[in-house]
């Protein structure tokens, strides 16, 4: 049954109204911004558990606000309600947590407005019934996230921030594009009208269906993390705070996810080419970001490269999906579960990582060797955390990552019943398995430096333990320790837990419940996690303690990174590329300018002359003079236009704005030894990438504004 709820459109604008609230607050007294944000978080959180209730009765709410920015569209289904359900409670927990890890940062009035900000737009995102309010609430998230990400303004931030921001505006440049295609073709850009819609297309059709597919799929990936545009991911969560890092690992990511299950659910349901597509980009993000991940020393940089790994895993349950077809009900299930695994992992591994930061403004594993050496609660937190990313059994994690291997499983027996190879097939599920035991490798790692090692400086591990029982209050021990709980205890019990939830949002992903109950616990299943954590063990005591674990001449080991910094792709192919398109642009203003001094001019003297005496020869005096004045205006006009444009490109984005370069000791001395010199121009240009960014995004809320009011 469906209702009509303006709970929807207050439960997204909210935390929007709450934000500026809380700066007004924090002006006068920091103290009671802290608390009115987390009781405004706390009012959200049981805003949408009263929304979930209500759609877990059987009714499907929906709004329209037709007035506001050309007609906001929301719906509340299963999965909709269920996830941004997980977004509000993150935010609780991070804003609770926020309190302490801001203690002595400058700015907070200023995260807290942006966060919650963040907050609104994401809840948009993920209640929005129709693709352009999709598309409005999320490059809203975009912007107010970028200030997350740069809070500490110091070099390495902006950079990171430089790079987020080019990821978001060019995402959300092609999604539009896409958007506008995917409207011509079907009329309708309605959720829940497009499965319909693209099915009766006609085939010569398809194609440029599938052009409009891929550019959403651009914009959607990008915010997602998808491979190859995941660059913004591990150079962002480093920089950013702990709690911003968790939101924009554990939930900023699932908006981009929202888009792809949005596009291989409802335009490209069942359809396998497709579905290899997403299958093919998956197993490359899991892959890579497993392999990056392993050869990280930074705990938070670490955790990134997880984050795109484990999207990567998703995308390879959102691609069986679409291979399944209508058999595809635990692919289903596993992309819904490790979604919301991912989240709540995400959750507990970067508050945990932020309470060793917030004690010791370190993130390098050679520094903070043995911080958690005698703290029994941050161990049993992050421990929690470990095993349950790393899939073993009795934790959340392990039903997901089952799931999502079943559903290989079952599609290489279809292709074997149906006579087809299936050596493609099982290489992917051999990759997924690879990557599940990489996983089991870089996170015991990382336990194993933090809270097994002792430090190599031993007044350094006598500072530690001088912490240990003060190194947080009880308000963040809350905060980490109650999502670190729930994590074992839904894992323990999936038929309770993680079965109601997957029933509970199958529907918007067309997911059908099983004709037979799940053993989460068979042989079978327990077989492939065990396959992971062997080859995890494997790579850890054969690689990682053998050669990324080196040994310093007073006899302590210490972690080396061996990984080449030519292979990052920002650095050796998006920041030369940006260089390159720079020169052009520069080359281009030099001719426009040469035109404008010269050229055109003169053209346009000559064309006034030839205008006039012809006019003169044909008409009588009239016709002369009115032309020899209209001559003279265009050809003034066109004289003076490159200067306009000129002039205008050079106060903008060719604008020369000094970059501040980063701290060499910030920096490894393989990552400066590939440092790319560009000529000053070239550097000032670059510089003003992002403020040419933003001017680009208001550019386009002006179009989207003018194409809205003209639709009207």
């Amino acid at each position: 049954m469906t209702h009509h709820s303006f709970l929807l459109p207050l439960m997204a604008f909210w935390p929007m109204c709450a934000a500026l609230i809380a700066y007004g607050i924090g002006r006068k007294s920091k103290p009671a911004r802290n608390r009115f944000a987390q009781a405004a978080m706390a009012v959200e959180f049981l805003l949408l558990v009263f929304n979930a209730f209500l759609v877990s009765r059987g009714q499907s709410l929906v709004c329209t606000l037709p007035h506001l920015l050309g007609g906001l569209s929301f719906e509340a289904d299963g999965f909709r309600a269920l996830y941004a359900l997980i977004a509000a409670f993150m935010w609780f927990c991070t804003t609770a947590f926020s309190e302490e890890y801001l203690g002595h940062y400058r700015n907070r009035n200023r995260y807290y407005l942006f966060t919650l900000l963040t907050c609104g737009a994401t809840v948009g995102v993920f209640l929005s019934a129709e693709l352009l309010t999709t598309f409005i609430f999320f490059e809203i998230m975009s912007f107010t996230s970028y200030v997350m990400v740069i809070h500490d303004e110091n070099p390495s931030a902006m950079r990171a921030g430089q790079t987020y921001l080019a990821v978001a505006v060019l995402g959300g440049m092609v999604m539009l594009m896409g958007l506008f295609l995917l409207r011509t073709l079907t009329g309708t850009l309605a959720i829940s009208q497009l499965k319909d819609a693209c099915a009766a297309l006609p085939k010569e059709k398809r194609p440029t269906l599938y052009l409009a597919g891929a550019l959403m799929l651009f914009g959607f990936g990008a915010k997602a993390g998808m491979y190859p545009l995941h660059i913004w991911l591990p150079k962002a969560h480093p920089v950013a705070p702990a709690p911003a890092s968790a939101l924009l690992s554990g939930i900023l990511t699932k908006a981009g996810i929202f888009g792809v299950l949005v596009l291989s659910c409802q335009v490209f349901l069942h359809d396998k080419a497709w579905g290899i597509a997403i299958l093919t980009l998956g197993v490359l993000t899991m892959f890579t970001g497993a392999v990056i991940a392993v050869f990280s020393i930074n705990l938070k940089r670490t955790l990134a490269c997880s984050s795109v790994s484990q999207i990567g895993f998703i995308l390879v349950g959102v691609g069986m999906q679409c291979l399944l077809g209508e058999e595809n009900t635990l692919a289903v299930w596993g992309t819904e579960l490790h979604m919301i695994n991912h989240s709540l992992l995400k959750l507990v591994l970067f508050m945990t990582a932020g309470a060793v930061y917030m004690n010791l403004h370190m993130l390098d594993l050679n520094d903070i060797r043995g911080f958690g050496r005698g703290k029994p609660l941050l161990t049993a937190i992050f421990l929690s955390g470990y095993l349950g990313i790393a899939g073993v059994p009795l934790f959340n994690g392990y039903i997901s990552k089952t799931l999502l291997h079943e559903g290989i499983v079952e599609y290489i027996e279809l292709l074997e019943e149906a006579g087809k190879s299936i050596a493609v097939m099982k290489a992917v599920e051999w990759i997924f398995l690879f990557s599940g035991g990489l996983t089991v490798a870089y996170m015991t790692k990382l336990f194993i430096s933090v809270f097994v090692e002792k430090n190599a400086d031993s007044a350094m591990q006598a500072k530690f333990d001088s912490l240990n029982g003060k190194y947080m209050n009880l308000k963040s021990a809350l905060a980490l320790g109650f999502p670190a709980l729930f994590l074992p205890v839904i894992g323990s019990f999936p038929s309770v837990f993680m079965q109601g939830m997957a029933e509970f949002g199958q529907e918007f992903m067309h997911g059908e419940s099983p004709a037979h109950a799940i053993h989460w616990f068979s042989l079978t299943n327990l077989k492939g996690a065990a396959i992971s954590l062997a080859i995890g063990a494997a790579v850890y005591f054969g690689f990682i303690r053998t050669v990324l674990l080196r040994k310093q001449p007073g006899g302590a080991h210490y972690y080396v990174n061996l990984w080449p910094s030519k292979l990052d792709i920002e650095d050796a192919i998006y920041r030369p590329l940006c260089a390159l398109l720079a020169k052009v642009s520069v080359a281009f203003s030099s001719a426009v300018a040469w035109l404008g001094d010269v050229a055109i001019p003169k053209v346009a003297t000559s064309f006034a002359l030839l205008f006039s005496t012809a006019a003169a020869i044909t008409g009588d005096k009239i016709i002369p003079k009115t032309a020899t004045f209209l001559a003279l205006l265009i050809s003034n006009i066109a004289a003076s236009l490159p200067d306009w444009i000129v002039t205008a490109l050079r106060k903008t984005v060719l604008r020369k704005i000094p970059i501040p370069e980063p701290d060499p000791a910030d920096r490894a001395p393989a990552d400066l030894a590939f440092d790319i010199h560009l000529p000053e121009e070239t550097t000032n240009t670059l510089g003003s990438f992002s403020y040419g960014l933003i001017l680009f995004g208001i550019g386009l809320v002006i179009t989207i504004a003018y194409l809205t009011l003209r639709a009207r």
